[in-house]
């Protein structure tokens, strides 16, 4: 299904996980795709995975305004125009309990995390608006943010921003047919969470209702339905995609 024909996408955290899930869902189903990454090593391994000269590979730090700028203006260099698809997929985590974590640990995660969203969203709305351009924006929160999680009081309360964020900038941009949605992945099986130890795992997956972990394509089709006109009167929403 071709539901994405015409659409040019640029996803953040596009090296690793969901972002690069996303990258391939979005091609798929027939939208350019810039894949922005810190890691530019990493994007362009996805582009190359896209197998389509026509996808693109553009280093971005969104905890960096002037990074963020360099890459709109790549898009627009090459596309000559903003693109319509915006993912906010680029995240990190810092886990301590709340009486152990270093306040520079807390300040790293809210500012990849919920200012980077931010500023993602900001630059890239503000040329959608400028050139007339209608679009979709997804920003990635996490169920954390509704359930809180023992050592993620930074990564918690950065999701929370996150969600809170987009119902905002969904108000703000609606009289420009510009939507803006949250998706709050579950435990998913991506570099993030390899980290947890099997025990923690097993926990997890007794308390879900499908009984596993998921996978980073499950989170992606949600975003490409939230990017294609399917979704064209959804906006201000948050999706939980959780297992149960």
């Amino acid at each position: 299904m071709a539901l994405l024909v015409g659409k040019l996408a640029f996803v953040t955290g596009a090296g690793s996980g969901i972002g690069r899930a996303t990258c391939r869902i979005l091609a798929r189903d027939g939208a350019t795709v810039i894949a922005a990454d810190r890691n530019l090593a990493t994007a362009e391994e996805t582009v190359t995975l896209l197998g389509d000269p026509s996808h693109s590979s553009v280093k971005v730090e969104v905890d960096s305004s002037a990074s963020i700028q360099e890459a709109l203006a790549f898009c627009l260099e090459k596309y000559k125009k903003p693109p319509s698809v915006v993912v906010n997929s680029a995240g990190i985590t810092k886990d301590n309990f709340i009486v152990k974590m270093r306040e520079e640990d807390f300040d790293a995660v809210i500012s990849v995390n919920l200012k980077g969203s931010f500023m993602v969203m900001q630059a890239f709305a503000k040329s959608m608006i400028a050139q007339k351009v209608s679009g979709s924006i997804v920003n990635l929160s996490s169920v954390v943010a509704k359930s809180g999680n023992l050592g993620q009081a930074n990564y918690s309360a950065s999701k929370a921003g996150v969600e809170a964020m987009t119902r905002v900038a969904a108000k703000e941009f609606g009289k420009f047919n510009i939507r803006v949605n949250a998706v709050l992945p579950g435990f998913i099986n991506t570099p993030m969470t390899q980290t947890v130890p099997d025990k923690v795992k097993e926990m997890i997956i007794q308390q879900t209702a499908l009984k596993r972990f998921g996978e980073p394509e499950e989170i992606a089709e949600v975003i490409a339905f939230l990017a294609s006109d399917k979704s064209s009167y959804v906006t201000g929403a948050s999706i939980d995609v959780i297992g149960g």
